[in-house]
């Protein structure tokens, strides 16, 4: 084993630490000879009901936060849920990969977070019945600094957010790659935290810190939030890496690891460029039914 192999299951191991408590399930570890084996107990799923606030949330980036936020909110509305995305994130890309751009629309997150516009007033149409978007501009990128004098500066999300709650059946809230105040803001005013996480290498590279975020936020502004689940992105079949990468991410996770994975395809990549999901761009491609699949698994056990 060479040392970054070796580093690599150090982290791993640390990261699935039985006396953390991250909310995704209990652990018992053996001690073996040569090092801990962390496993899973076997956790019982709780019946979720609506409506459900899920973050969508990994600060390292190029994970597919955004691409599982639209894909899996497209999903949930061709199985007939009324679901509304906010995009948190700068660069917009759920704002133009499904179809909306920014001269079509007057108000964004940006204006809803930092002037009081109504959320209402911000959510646009898709052309995909049942989903609907609050979106967002470049002008969020500035919102970090202005959010930091501002009052009750973690909770404005949730404020607005609270009066049209009952309307939707989802709300899926596609955040930055960062763990700043518009992440906090995401995590305060969500039910639940879905984890996408790249079958590469580096899967575990800051799925730590990210559960110690949620951790503090559960602790000190919304007792009400956990990890509901983990999605595993980008698998590729020919590779023995991707393999090994979910074999570990499920060792440290378990049951909170969803059984449906995402697989790397052009597909999927280029739909955003159409600005449409992978269930309109190419319904019968791996991808679409991979995300049709995960949106039953996500949605399954509710009211």
């Amino acid at each position: 084993m060479n040392d970054q192999e070796d580093q690599g299951r150090k982290e791993a191991v640390e990261l699935g630490n039985p006396t953390a408590d991250t909310s995704v399930g209990s652990e018992v570890s053996e001690p073996t000879g040569r090092a801990q084996v962390v496993r899973k107990q076997p956790t019982e799923q709780p019946v979720r009901t609506l409506p459900r606030v899920i973050a969508v949330a990994n600060q390292k980036g190029g994970v597919g936060k955004t691409t599982t936020t639209v894909n899996l909110g497209a999903a949930l509305a061709d199985l007939g849920y009324r679901v509304l995305i906010v995009d948190l994130d700068p660069q917009g890309n759920a704002t133009t990969g499904l179809g909306i751009e920014a001269r079509n629309f007057d108000f964004s997150m940006y204006d809803v977070l930092l002037h009081d516009v109504a959320l209402e007033d911000c959510v646009e149409p898709t052309n995909i019945k049942n989903l609907f978007l609050a979106p967002a501009t470049i002008d969020l990128a500035g919102a970090e600094i202005e959010l930091v004098s501002a009052f009750s500066r973690e909770l404005r999300l949730k404020r607005v957010l609270a009066p049209i709650r009952e309307d939707f059946g989802y709300i899926l809230i596609d955040c930055p790659p960062s763990l700043g105040l518009i992440t906090v803001n995401a995590l305060a005013a969500a039910s639940e935290v879905l984890v996408p996480i790249q079958c590469e290498y580096y899967a575990l590279e800051g799925v730590g810190q990210l559960l110690r975020n949620v951790e503090l936020v559960r602790c000190n502004l919304n007792p009400e939030l956990e990890v509901s689940a983990m999605v595993l992105t980008m698998y590729d079949s020919r590779t023995r890496l991707a393999d090994h990468v979910v074999a570990e991410v499920r060792t440290h996770f378990g049951d909170a690891v969803c059984k449906n994975v995402i697989p790397r395809t052009v597909r999927i990549s280029e739909s955003p460029s159409f600005g449409e999901p992978i269930t309109i761009h190419s319904p019968s491609s791996r991808g679409a039914i991979a995300y049709r699949e995960l949106a039953k698994e996500v949605s399954g056990g509710q009211a």
